[in-house]
């Protein structure tokens, strides 16, 4: 039997754990709650309460090939530390991937969570038979990798790709969580959905919409999944909401295509979810905003992995260079 890969993703809330063969088949997934607000030692043994059951499930270290590990960054995927990521309390400077191979004594690696992601894409998703990718995901932020050659880019210090702090609207009243003004994060992820929504019915006071009883005139209730809710029913505001969502991801892709000139773009993520009338603004957008005269070509395509993503991300971790997932 082939010997299998441990995925792990590492989050803010939860660890997400499973057993992942060549052919990019998931089997025998684990969740456990990080308890990240109790500290790095606590955290890290929900990690190794996690990758333990799982080895015992495919039945002793012997028949795993490596564990692959996947958490929000900065991190060095060079060198497999852990630098200060701001959901992950304690974790400051941490030789995550060394602490796990000494534990379990298998090769241990580690990556940036979009990064991750974009690769298994490449190889297990949405982009299998393409070669250069922009793996884009919109959610409570905006996460990037970038997959050049079926492998991860990483930039000089290992910090590359950090796509959703690229200012579009320098000008934005909408101020990042890092301090950008105007990056696609401040604009475009669903906080920033939310927060849009709400000024413009607060400008537009007198304006009707399902948004209103829904949040039963108390705006702060509003959410991502209320906005697309009510656009399906045809609701003025929400849709106006969801236009200018992809307006701004439109143009902050068409520059992307400008800089990479990538085989496709996959987009993942819960804001993704809002489906066809956010992609066809996307692209009726990015033709008007870059200089490539084939970006028309380039496809843009919906993360086939959303659930498991994390797992098979770090999963594919342990696929040797040049190779590629495996079909029945």
């Amino acid at each position: 039997m082939d010997k299998m890969i441990i995925g792990v993703d590492v989050g803010g809330t939860k660890v997400a754990g499973g057993l992942v063969d060549r052919k990019g088949r998931l089997d025998k997934a684990i969740t456990l709650p990080t308890k990240a607000n109790e500290g790095f030692e606590i955290s890290f043994g929900q990690v190794v309460a996690v990758i333990k059951r799982l080895i015992n499930q495919v039945g002793g270290p012997d028949h795993v090939k490596g564990i692959g590990m996947c958490c929000p960054g900065p991190l060095n995927p060079r060198t497999g530390m852990v630098i200060n990521p701001p959901n992950l309390p304690g974790w400051v400077n941490i030789p995550f991937a060394e602490r796990v191979e000494k534990e379990f004594q298998i090769p241990a690696r580690l990556e940036n969570d979009a990064n991750a992601a974009g690769l298994a894409e490449v190889l297990f998703g949405a982009a299998v038979g393409y070669t250069d990718v922009f793996y884009v995901t919109v959610s409570t932020g905006v996460g990037t990798g970038i997959i050049i050659n079926k492998k991860v880019y990483h930039g000089k210090n290992g910090f590359a790709a950090e796509g959703g702090h690229v200012t579009i609207d320098h000008r934005s009243p909408y101020i990042c969580g890092c301090g950008t003004p105007g990056d696609i994060e401040a604009l475009a992820a669903g906080p920033a959905i939310v927060r849009r929504t709400i000024v413009k019915l607060e400008q537009e006071h007198t304006v009707s919409s399902l948004l209103r009883e829904r949040s039963q005139n108390q705006l702060n209730r509003i959410t991502p999944e209320m906005i697309q809710e009510s656009a399906a029913e045809g609701d003025s505001v929400a849709k106006s909401m969801i236009e200018e969502t992809g307006f701004f991801l439109g143009i902050w892709l068409a520059s992307m295509i400008t800089l990479l000139d990538p085989d496709a773009i996959v987009i993942g993520g819960g804001v993704s979810q809002i489906g066809k009338p956010l992609f066809d603004k996307i692209r009726e957008t990015i033709p008007h905003y870059t200089i490539n005269r084939q970006a028309t070509n380039t496809p843009i395509l919906s993360a086939k992995l959303q659930k498991d993503v994390g797992i098979f991300g770090a999963a594919s971790l342990f696929l040797q260079e040049g190779e590629k997932a495996e079909k029945d």
